[in-house]
Protein backbone atom coordinates (compact mmCIF):
# COMPACT_ATOMS: atom_id res chain seq x y z
CA UNK A 1 0.00 0.00 0.00
CA UNK A 2 3.04 2.38 1.16
CA UNK A 3 4.64 1.72 -2.11
CA UNK A 4 1.31 2.47 -4.10
CA UNK A 5 2.62 5.80 -4.97
CA UNK A 6 5.85 4.44 -6.09
CA UNK A 7 3.56 1.81 -9.06
CA UNK A 8 1.58 4.70 -10.11
CA UNK A 9 4.44 6.71 -11.01
CA UNK A 10 3.54 9.85 -8.43
CA UNK A 11 6.69 9.99 -7.23
CA UNK A 12 10.55 10.56 -8.93
CA UNK A 13 13.41 8.25 -8.27
CA UNK A 14 15.01 10.69 -6.08
CA UNK A 15 12.21 11.62 -3.94
CA UNK A 16 11.28 9.62 -0.85
CA UNK A 17 8.03 7.60 -0.19
CA UNK A 18 7.34 10.60 2.77
CA UNK A 19 7.39 13.20 -0.42
CA UNK A 20 4.01 11.74 -1.26
CA UNK A 21 1.71 14.23 1.13
CA UNK A 22 -1.66 11.94 0.47
CA UNK A 23 0.05 8.99 1.94
CA UNK A 24 -0.31 8.21 6.05
CA UNK A 25 3.65 6.73 5.35
CA UNK A 26 5.07 9.69 7.16
CA UNK A 27 2.75 9.57 10.15
CA UNK A 28 4.76 6.18 10.64
CA UNK A 29 8.12 7.59 10.90
CA UNK A 30 6.61 9.84 13.86
CA UNK A 31 7.33 8.98 17.22
CA UNK A 32 4.33 7.33 19.13
CA UNK A 33 2.99 10.87 20.33
CA UNK A 34 3.50 12.89 17.48
CA UNK A 35 0.98 10.58 15.28
CA UNK A 36 -2.52 9.84 15.65
CA UNK A 37 -3.50 7.12 18.38
CA UNK A 38 -5.76 5.51 15.91
CA UNK A 39 -2.69 4.37 13.65
CA UNK A 40 -1.45 1.10 13.89
CA UNK A 41 2.26 0.45 13.05
CA UNK A 42 2.95 -2.46 14.75
CA UNK A 43 2.48 -4.50 12.17
CA UNK A 44 4.12 -2.82 9.34
CA UNK A 45 6.98 -3.21 12.03
CA UNK A 46 6.75 -6.67 12.65
CA UNK A 47 6.61 -7.59 8.95
CA UNK A 48 10.06 -5.54 8.30
CA UNK A 49 11.48 -7.36 11.72
CA UNK A 50 11.41 -3.89 13.86
CA UNK A 51 10.92 -5.00 17.46
CA UNK A 52 10.88 -1.53 18.86
CA UNK A 53 9.11 1.22 18.23
CA UNK A 54 11.79 3.59 18.91
CA UNK A 55 14.27 5.82 17.04
CA UNK A 56 16.28 3.37 15.55
CA UNK A 57 13.38 1.34 14.87
CA UNK A 58 11.95 3.84 12.54
CA UNK A 59 14.88 4.42 10.55
CA UNK A 60 15.35 0.90 10.03
CA UNK A 61 11.32 0.69 8.75
CA UNK A 62 12.51 3.42 6.45
CA UNK A 63 15.28 2.66 5.06
CA UNK A 64 13.75 -1.01 4.23
CA UNK A 65 11.30 0.99 2.20
CA UNK A 66 13.53 2.94 0.59
CA UNK A 67 15.16 -0.31 -0.78
CA UNK A 68 11.58 -1.39 -1.84
CA UNK A 69 11.07 1.29 -3.24
CA UNK A 70 14.37 1.85 -5.48
CA UNK A 71 13.76 -1.92 -6.26
CA UNK A 72 9.92 -1.08 -7.36
CA UNK A 73 12.04 1.51 -9.48
CA UNK A 74 14.88 -0.38 -10.94
CA UNK A 75 15.07 -2.44 -14.37
CA UNK A 76 14.68 -5.59 -12.34
CA UNK A 77 10.82 -4.80 -11.08
CA UNK A 78 10.11 -4.23 -14.90
CA UNK A 79 12.00 -8.20 -15.62
CA UNK A 80 9.85 -9.35 -13.05
CA UNK A 81 6.48 -7.71 -14.36
CA UNK A 82 7.23 -9.03 -17.67
CA UNK A 83 7.63 -12.34 -15.98
CA UNK A 84 3.98 -12.06 -13.72
CA UNK A 85 2.35 -10.90 -16.46
CA UNK A 86 3.45 -13.27 -19.17
CA UNK A 87 2.28 -17.02 -19.67
CA UNK A 88 5.31 -18.24 -20.90
CA UNK A 89 9.46 -17.34 -19.94
CA UNK A 90 12.09 -18.87 -22.58
CA UNK A 91 13.09 -18.31 -26.39
CA UNK A 92 10.48 -18.48 -29.23
CA UNK A 93 10.97 -21.83 -30.33
CA UNK A 94 9.99 -22.66 -26.83
CA UNK A 95 6.68 -20.73 -26.78
CA UNK A 96 5.89 -22.09 -30.21
CA UNK A 97 6.82 -25.79 -28.84
CA UNK A 98 4.18 -25.13 -26.11
CA UNK A 99 1.68 -24.28 -28.33
CA UNK A 100 1.70 -27.30 -30.46
CA UNK A 101 1.69 -29.62 -27.04
CA UNK A 102 -1.49 -27.88 -25.74
CA UNK A 103 -3.29 -27.77 -29.37
CA UNK A 104 -2.86 -31.85 -29.12
CA UNK A 105 -4.34 -32.54 -25.56
CA UNK A 106 -7.03 -29.98 -26.03
CA UNK A 107 -10.15 -31.94 -24.82
CA UNK A 108 -13.75 -30.83 -23.63
CA UNK A 109 -12.08 -29.76 -20.17
CA UNK A 110 -9.10 -28.13 -21.71
CA UNK A 111 -10.10 -24.68 -19.74
CA UNK A 112 -10.80 -26.28 -16.68
CA UNK A 113 -14.32 -28.15 -15.67
CA UNK A 114 -17.30 -26.06 -16.93
CA UNK A 115 -19.75 -25.58 -14.09
CA UNK A 116 -23.40 -25.29 -14.53
CA UNK A 117 -25.22 -21.83 -14.62
CA UNK A 118 -26.63 -22.54 -11.01
CA UNK A 119 -23.29 -24.56 -9.09
CA UNK A 120 -23.21 -24.60 -5.45
CA UNK A 121 -19.09 -23.73 -5.82
CA UNK A 122 -20.76 -20.46 -7.50
CA UNK A 123 -23.13 -19.47 -5.38
CA UNK A 124 -21.03 -19.97 -2.31
CA UNK A 125 -18.05 -17.84 -4.07
CA UNK A 126 -21.03 -15.22 -5.49
CA UNK A 127 -22.04 -14.94 -1.81
CA UNK A 128 -18.42 -14.15 -0.27
CA UNK A 129 -17.70 -11.63 -2.85
CA UNK A 130 -21.12 -9.72 -2.16
CA UNK A 131 -20.14 -10.43 1.58
CA UNK A 132 -16.45 -9.60 1.47
CA UNK A 133 -16.46 -6.70 -1.37
CA UNK A 134 -18.13 -4.22 -3.31
CA UNK A 135 -18.86 -5.72 -6.43
CA UNK A 136 -22.71 -5.98 -6.98
CA UNK A 137 -25.20 -8.52 -8.11
CA UNK A 138 -25.25 -7.71 -11.71
CA UNK A 139 -21.06 -7.45 -12.08
CA UNK A 140 -20.89 -11.25 -10.00
CA UNK A 141 -23.26 -12.88 -12.35
CA UNK A 142 -21.85 -11.59 -15.12
CA UNK A 143 -18.24 -12.84 -14.57
CA UNK A 144 -19.70 -15.94 -12.51
CA UNK A 145 -22.15 -16.91 -15.57
CA UNK A 146 -24.63 -17.01 -13.23
CA UNK A 147 -27.68 -15.99 -15.60
CA UNK A 148 -29.95 -12.91 -14.70
CA UNK A 149 -28.66 -11.24 -11.56
CA UNK A 150 -31.84 -10.88 -9.94
CA UNK A 151 -32.69 -14.45 -9.76
CA UNK A 152 -28.75 -14.89 -9.13
CA UNK A 153 -29.19 -12.64 -5.27
CA UNK A 154 -32.45 -14.13 -4.36
CA UNK A 155 -30.83 -17.71 -4.32
CA UNK A 156 -28.01 -16.64 -2.68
Amino acid sequence: MHLNPVRARLLKAEESLSAYPWSSWQEYLKSRGKRPSWLRVDRVMGEWRVSEDNAAGRRQLERGMETRKELEMSKVSEDWKKLRRGWCWGPKGFREELLEMIGEKEGSQHHGKELKEWDEQKARMAERLRKETTMGWQWIAKRLEMGHWRTSANAV
